[in-house]
């Protein structure tokens, strides 16, 4: 019982954890950590409240939640037990993304096939909107058994995810320090966006100027912005970033990068109708790749993070647990926009 106790008692620190979530939470990890066993008692519902002085219907409250997961057995004159040790065979998954653009679409599609058929998945979406996303891990906390998260970069969302227990925190997509446990797959923007502008230097300089739209207060990475900007100065090429593309708008002579998927296809469009010629008379560069910028118009040239990779990664470690922390590498793939 012991152990029991420790492991809740841990939780307790946590004070955005409620007393029912620091419960189900606490045994939880003490079945995973193997500190207790199948067929163990566990502490009665008096114990307890001798131990923590919660109400007695905050217990029973989690040990009813517990039963119904499968996870606990419970008889009248005996108490409670431990049911399995293989918590994962009921696993509950809450998956967190920004939005679901085509290539989140490629991540969760390989994220959930990894997972299989004995995890329950759930997926949520913030917008890169701290309130959205302080509420979803508001009401998630304490149902799942693992959470998968594409952190908002806000000066709350450290403390936000110091919510949920180190051991079942992935972070993707973008990193956040939260703790030195904490396992994460991510890509990192500035250098490699930096390392492909410069790999596309002389072809950029073909044309008279690269404009690269860039929405401030957006989830875009101002590390592009600031890889985007240093690329001028070391490569003395002319740019100019804007806010917006304005419709209608496509010139000859330049180089239009855009981050936002919606703005591209505008883009495109407007080259098209316009009977420009896209890689000779107009040149575009996109960011995070996906199958649809393979095939449009010979190839769009992006630089991009394997997402499909991303997701079998992640599904790997919800199914092991193997801490990981890796940055996975961004790749330039040339076609024939630029």
């Amino acid at each position: 019982m012991n152990f029991i106790f420790q492991k809740i008692r841990e939780l307790t620190e946590i004070n955005s954890l409620s007393k029912n979530e620091q419960l189900i939470q606490g045994i939880l990890n003490a079945i995973d950590e193997k500190l207790v066993s199948k067929g163990e008692i566990l502490p009665s519902v008096n114990a307890m409240i001798k131990e923590f002085g919660f109400a007695r219907e905050t217990i029973a409250k989690a040990y009813k939640e517990l039963i119904s997961r499968g996870i606990i057995k419970s008889t009248n004159r005996l108490g409670y037990f431990v049911a399995i040790e293989d918590t994962e065979q009921i696993l509950k998954v809450a998956l967190v993304l920004f939005n679901f653009d085509v290539f989140q679409e490629d991540l969760y599609r390989n994220f959930k096939e990894g997972l299989g058929e004995n995890v329950h998945l759930d997926i949520f979406f913030h917008h890169n909107n701290i309130e959205t996303f302080e509420s979803i891990l508001s009401n998630m906390k304490g149902k799942y058994g693992m959470y998968v998260i594409a952190p908002i970069p806000h000066p709350k969302t450290t403390e936000l995810l110091k919510s949920i227990p180190a051991n079942r925190l992935l972070m993707i997509d973008r990193y956040v320090p939260v703790d030195e446990e904490v396992s994460y797959i991510v890509q990192e923007f500035e250098e490699p966006a930096y390392q492909a502008f410069a790999s596309l230097s002389e072809r950029i300089k073909e044309f008279e100027e690269i404009i690269f739209f860039f929405k401030p207060s957006s989830a875009e990475p101002i590390d592009i912005l600031k890889a985007f900007k240093r690329f001028l100065k070391d490569f003395e090429v002319k740019g100019t970033v804007k806010t917006a593309y304005v419709p209608g708008s496509v010139k000859a002579g330049k180089v239009y990068f855009t981050i936002n998927n919606s703005e591209l296809w505008v883009i495109i469009k407007d080259t098209i109708a316009k009977n420009l010629q896209l890689g000779k008379d107009v040149g575009i560069l996109s960011h995070n790749d996906d199958t649809v910028k393979e095939i449009v118009c010979n190839g769009i040239t992006t630089f991009s993070v394997n997402f499909g990779e991303m997701g079998k990664k992640a599904a790997e470690y919800v199914l092991d647990r193997q801490k990981i922390q890796e940055v996975m590498p961004t790749v330039l793939l040339r076609r024939n926009s630029l």
